[in-house]
């Protein structure tokens, strides 16, 4: 499918961009194109990858015009470019909807544009029943998403969704932060020992996007079905990985708008949901404002399901989750006592 063809990757200088590179530069695919507003790390990336697949766009979702450049024949777009860190957007919510919601109109409206055949907007779990701004305004991104996909000739360019739960080891998530402080003899911080979320490797990550690549029409949203632990076990099974079980654990209190568990399909998505298999599959709501459907004798009532959530999803123990840590390559190296550098 990606042979000869050409791809963007908005945010591309993050983790997913990392993950995403690592799986295609050796294929047949013709170029991968970085956009991001960091210089620095992309030109970390030019240096480290050294590949002539590989090109770079400065510019920002928030500037359309960037964006309609870099997308100038691209056959493929993974919007990945967001902020992403939920107590820096309770603090600048303002920041969070012209990235997450701005920049994806602009995304959205650049491929359109420049008939670019699919795009994959990539979302999280904290968009279902969202409490704090980063949830809102990746919910909102979702609505532009749906929303674009049905004025989309489906012909020329196929819009659709993926939602994802904790990206294990990605920048910025709680795995990295505990092995540093393990390291450097300081005291492990958690918030709530019974929090629970949802744990997905970034091999993980890719692949559902790669799900939803070959498998979405307009206005899907695909999600993995995925386990779940406490931050206690997880805590518990790194301590126990690296072997320094008495290290010492503060707990913090939860910090401005985390919830105790996050839900990756609602109650109302799951009466229309899909089961794949490994995947849910969420078709677009395609009524109109004139509504006329009567719920029928046989038809699944929202009263009837729950939500799919971090609380009654499969619950790892200390030792799933060990085994689901040792999957990532940091983590070997940490006790193998090699030096490793995650990507950014």
């Amino acid at each position: 499918m990606f042979k000869n063809k050409v791809l963007l990757i908005t945010g591309g200088t993050g983790s997913f961009g990392n993950a995403v590179l690592k799986r295609f530069l050796d294929t047949d695919i013709a170029e991968i194109r970085i956009f991001s507003r960091d210089e620095k790390k992309q030109d970390d990336m030019r240096q480290k990858y050294n590949s002539p697949k590989l090109k770079f766009y400065i510019g920002d979702v928030r500037d359309y015009n960037s964006v309609l450049s870099a997308t100038r024949g691209v056959d493929f777009i993974y919007h990945a470019a967001a902020l992403k860190q939920v107590p820096s957007c309770e603090f600048h919510p303002m920041e969070a909807v012209k990235t997450n919601v701005l920049g994806t109109e602009n995304v959205l409206e650049a491929a359109i544009a420049n008939e670019v055949k699919r795009v994959i907007c990539l979302s999280t779990d904290k968009a279902v029943y969202p409490i704090n701004a980063m949830g809102i305004s990746k919910a909102m991104m979702e609505k532009v998403m749906v929303a674009k996909s049905r004025n989309v000739d489906e012909t020329k360019t196929v819009i659709c969704g993926t939602r994802y739960g904790n990206v294990m080891a990605s920048r910025g998530s709680v795995i990295p932060l505990f092995v540093d402080l393990i390291k450097k003899g300081k005291s492990l911080t958690i918030t709530d020992p019974n929090m629970t979320r949802f744990m997905m490797t970034l091999e993980d990550a890719v692949d559902l996007v790669l799900y939803a690549f070959e498998h979405g029409s307009n206005g899907d949203i695909f999600v993995q079905k995925a386990p779940a632990a406490t931050i206690e076990t997880l805590t518990l099974a790194l301590k126990e990985l690296l072997e320094v079980p008495d290290h010492p654990v503060n707990v913090i209190g939860t910090r401005h708008g985390e919830k105790l568990f996050e839900a990756l399909l609602s109650r109302e998505e799951m009466v229309a949901a899909e089961d794949m298999g490994e995947y849910f599959r969420v078709p677009p709501d395609l009524r109109d404002l004139n509504y006329g459907k009567f719920v029928e004798d046989g038809d699944t009532r929202i009263s009837e399901v729950e939500d799919y959530n971090s609380h009654n999803t499969d619950r790892l123990d200390v030792e799933g989750m060990k085994k689901l840590l040792l999957k990532l390559a940091f983590i070997r190296a940490m006790i193998a006592g090699e030096e490793f550098e995650l990507d950014t």
